[in-house]
């Protein structure tokens, strides 16, 4: 280590100087200092002035004891406050969390008999239209039978969504999926709908593939479909409604039209919320709550799509909805037999099913003995059982062709996922559908992930038939 450099003499001058400077500088500290304490004891007349110091002392050491006190009583208020609100938010979320399986259980029990009205409905639909009878009267009254029995599913699946919606059990199940398989059975079926009426409904189908919760954004459209017929003319002007699809960069959007007599301007925002309801037809009954639409924009709210509204009065409105396009990893382009935009497309019930092998797991009797009297008037050959155990000890000649499976089954049963699988264990390529009443994104992640088609409760026909010729 090198030695000390010596201090030259120029560093130590300044030193000194420095040294010197602070000296004079303390000294002038000092003189301050105590010109500052002599005034202090000079400012009050009175020679107690020291002891009138000390009792002001101990009168602000009271104070600040006091409110000290009064800031730890504060605190302890405080605390107890907190406790009451965590005991109010767990009582509160206890009583979410029982609506939650209230809902579910509501949503299955009260949508099974429902269930099985609608099948047996639409299986003698269809059968009185084979027979061509003369007499227009029966065919006329299960017609009406139908509508009253989709009225009432309407209701309580409005009243089911709703109730979701408030206790923020409603979560999305986003996949991609051609759009066409929702839209080609939405457009046969209000078609139907609307002839009964005397409306027309002209479709306008699209070939992409767009991002989003199948179900949900089906709510979403039929409501634009119900809402559209609900309103448009009848009689000397034809009522005509438009379900359409055009590309706008990066989205789809969907829109459903009509030439009914149109929202005014101020009743645009009105419309989206709850228990309002336009003026429909004088002929139409004034069926429904009036959440239609208010469920329409807390669907597209959470999943984050945009909703627009355009109308001009007298000549009619447009609601639409936007959807991003996604093209799937295993398809390069519109299949081959997929017509194009703006052409018709072929009715799912013009498919056959004729002698299809149908397996059918459902516990309820009158459930399982309406899915056998719809699917055997479509040609197939039926076998229904409680569990897939018991089609399995028929032992039967044909193998299935295809499974529909009920996802909730009876106390102590797999459910109908599990089943499902076990039935794939011996036909690995066997197609599946499952039939549910649960809304839940896990649940339907899992049938998807599973490869099995996935249909809500109560069963719309059409759409179990597209399924069901489509997984042939």
């Amino acid at each position: 280590m090198a030695p000390d450099t010596p201090l030259t003499d120029s560093r130590k001058d300044g030193l000194s100087a420095e040294l010197a400077a602070l000296k004079a500088r303390n000294r002038q500290l000092e003189k301050i200092n105590a010109a500052l304490i002599e005034r202090v004891e000079s400012s009050s007349p009175s020679p107690s002035a020291p002891y009138a110091a000390f009792e002001h002392a101990v009168l602000l050491a009271d104070q600040v004891r006091e409110r000290t006190d009064t800031l730890h009583r504060t605190l302890d208020e405080l605390g107890a406050l907190n406790r009451r609100l965590t005991a109010a938010k767990a009582a509160a979320e206890a009583a979410n969390h029982s609506k939650t399986r209230f809902l579910a259980a509501i949503s299955h029990d009260l949508l099974q008999p429902l269930n099985a009205a609608r099948l047996f409905a639409s299986a003698l639909e269809e059968q009185l239209a084979r027979l061509a009878l003369d007499d227009a009267s029966p065919a006329e009254l299960v017609a009406r039978l139908g509508r009253s029995l989709a009225d009432v599913e309407s209701l309580l699946g409005t009243l089911v969504d709703i109730s979701r919606l408030d206790a923020g059990v409603l979560t999305a199940d986003v996949a991609t999926f051609p759009v066409r398989e929702l839209l080609d059975v939405l457009a046969e079926e209000y078609r139907q709908l609307g002839a009964a009426r005397g409306l027309e409904l002209h479709y306008v189908a699209s070939h992409l593939s767009v991002e989003s919760d199948l179900q949900l954004l089906a709510r979403v459209i039929r409501n634009f479909l119900s809402n559209a017929l609900r309103h448009v003319p009848d009689g000397s002007t034809r009522g005509r409604v438009l379900l359409g699809c055009r590309r706008r960069g990066d989205w789809l959007e969907i829109t459903v039209a009509d030439n009914g007599p149109g929202i005014a301007e101020h009743q645009r925002e009105v419309v989206f919320q709850e228990f309002r309801r336009l003026a429909p037809r004088q002929d139409n009954e004034q069926r429904g709550l009036g959440l239609g639409l208010a469920i329409v924009k807390r669907i597209t709210g959470l999943l984050e799509h945009p909703l627009s509204l355009a109308s001009t009065p007298g000549r009619g409105a447009a609601f639409a909805v936007r959807v991003p396009i996604r093209q799937p990893a295993n398809v390069m382009g519109p299949s081959a037999d997929a017509p194009s935009p703006g052409q018709p497309c072929a009715s799912p019930l013009a498919l056959p099913l004729l002698d299809t092998v149908i397996w059918v797991v459902e516990d309820d009797r009158e459930v399982c003995a309406g899915m056998q009297s719809l699917l055997e008037g479509w040609g197939a050959s039926v076998h229904c059982a409680d569990t897939a155990e018991v089609l399995l000890r028929q032992a039967l000649a044909a193998p299935p062709e295809v499974l529909i499976v009920d996802h909730q089954l009876g106390d102590g049963q797999p459910d109908g996922l599990a089943q499902a699988q076990r039935l794939r264990k011996r036909w690995p390529d066997l197609p599946v559908v499952v039939i549910s009443a649960d809304h839940s994104a896990p649940l339907k992640a899992r049938a998807r992930a599973l490869g099995f088609g996935f249909l809500l409760k109560p069963v719309k026909p059409l759409r179990l038939r597209q399924l069901l010729v489509n997984h042939r």
